[in-house]
């Protein structure tokens, strides 16, 4: 499936790697080529997509790209973007894929179900690469400078400026050449994770691992399922991972990251859904993944019947996790000490039924690609408190890199 969608210009492959974590519902789904396309600069980008949705109630799938932020809270972005998404990019697909363990469902134009799937069927498997990649990876900030802007940012703690912020910082590499679906093949190997995405469209790719739903809606019911809190796995020693994972449960730091992000998350529902009908359906929950364990918490919401579902994409829009709060504040202050716009990273991506109903990621863990100019990008970052520890971060960053620095062969 992902081999025959990537022949096409646009296309997104979409996989949760057989987790069954809450809420999950289709196992693998794909888009290929595109009936008709919206992509477009922050602005008026969520009224176009209201506007194509109104007008051809079909199958969606794109991205949001963070800086949407420009749109909704009246911020800028001056950081360089080598990468190019678009800031919102959907497409109408021609064709459908939705495969469970059982069947795969093709939806097309043009009644070309049965063609469609033999040319599936034809495609040549990806291939591994005959040689590991031995990519020059580089940081955009040293990590002395890295923790002197930590010790800035918790001095804006101090005078009250916000009290979390989600610093990123951004690895890359230029002139370098890779074959993105051998990449993403090779990443989903190495760090398996329920949102996993595979998202071209031209000359900009995605390859994505990332454990974080950011917004789903099922029938009337919003979701959110928000991460803060992550340990190091240790595969080799079960006793040691074991504490791993019950440390970070009991880690007061974590605890008081993750409620702070809930508490985000409840009153950016509480501007979308029903009276009281805003919950926390689990709080401090732990899941493990192949290099980290997660401390993973759920919110819901009944939307209200006068929300158009676009809106509430737009009222919570950039996800709490990947910001901070208050979420005006700290976003001005990434802008002022983050090096890199992040474009597409710490988005999201995902799809839309015809129903009105759908789910996006949190664009974290994941390569970004310009095929044209050869740029290699990747970011990772961590919350940031008064009482943040800048070294440990760091190396929380690190962690959360390493799966990606070992699928391109860097140290």
């Amino acid at each position: 499936m992902l081999s025959w969608v990537n022949q096409f210009n646009i296309c997104c492959f979409l996989d949760n790697q057989h987790y069954n974590l809450p809420h999950h519902s289709i196992e693998c789904m794909a888009a290929a080529g595109a009936v008709q396309t919206l992509a477009t600069a922050a602005g008026t980008a969520f009224e176009q997509l209201k506007q194509l949705y109104g007008q051809n109630p079909d199958w969606l799938f794109g991205h949001f790209s963070y800086d949407l932020k420009n749109e909704t809270e009246g911020l800028v972005s001056n950081n360089t973007d080598r990468i190019g998404f678009p800031d919102l990019c959907f497409f109408i697909p021609e064709v459908v894929l939705q495969l469970s363990e059982r069947e795969l469902q093709i939806g097309t134009f043009g009644n070309r179900h049965e063609s469609v799937f033999h040319e599936i069927c034809a495609v040549e498997p990806i291939r591994e690469p005959s040689q590991p990649l031995a990519t020059l990876i580089n940081s955009r900030i040293s990590k002395a400078d890295y923790i002197t802007t930590i010790q800035q940012l918790q001095q804006h703690i101090l005078r009250g400026d916000c009290y979390e912020i989600n610093f990123c910082q951004e690895f890359f590499a230029e002139l370098v050449s890779i074959d993105p679906l051998q990449v993403y093949n090779s990443l989903s190997y190495t760090s398996p994770n329920p949102f996993a995405a595979y998202y071209k469209t031209g000359q900009q790719y995605l390859l994505c691992a990332s454990p974080e739903r950011y917004l789903k809606k099922e029938g009337n019911r919003i979701y959110s399922q928000p991460i803060k809190g992550t340990s190091k796995r240790h595969l080799s020693d079960a006793a040691e991972d074991v504490r791993s994972k019950e440390h970070l449960y009991n880690s007061p730091k974590d605890r008081s990251e993750n409620v702070m992000i809930v508490d985000l998350v409840r009153n950016d529902l509480s501007k979308i859904c029903e009276e009281a009908s805003v919950q926390v359906d689990e709080l401090f929950g732990i899941y493990s993944f192949p290099q980290v364990h997660q401390m993973i918490s759920t919110v819901s919401g009944q939307l209200r019947p006068d929300i158009h579902f676009i809106d509430a994409v737009k009222a919570t829009f950039p996800m709490g996790s990947m910001t901070g709060a208050p979420k005006k504040r700290v976003m001005e202050l990434i802008e002022l000490y983050e090096q890199t716009r992040r474009g597409i990273f710490s988005g999201a991506v995902g799809y839309i039924t015809p129903d009105g109903d759908f789910d996006f990621n949190v664009v974290i863990r994941s390569i970004m690609y310009n095929a044209a100019n050869k740029y290699l990008s990747f970011q990772a970052g961590s919350a940031i408190t008064f009482y943040s520890d800048p070294e440990k971060e760091y190396e929380e960053c690190l962690l959360k890199a390493a799966a990606i620095k070992k699928v391109l062969g860097s140290k």
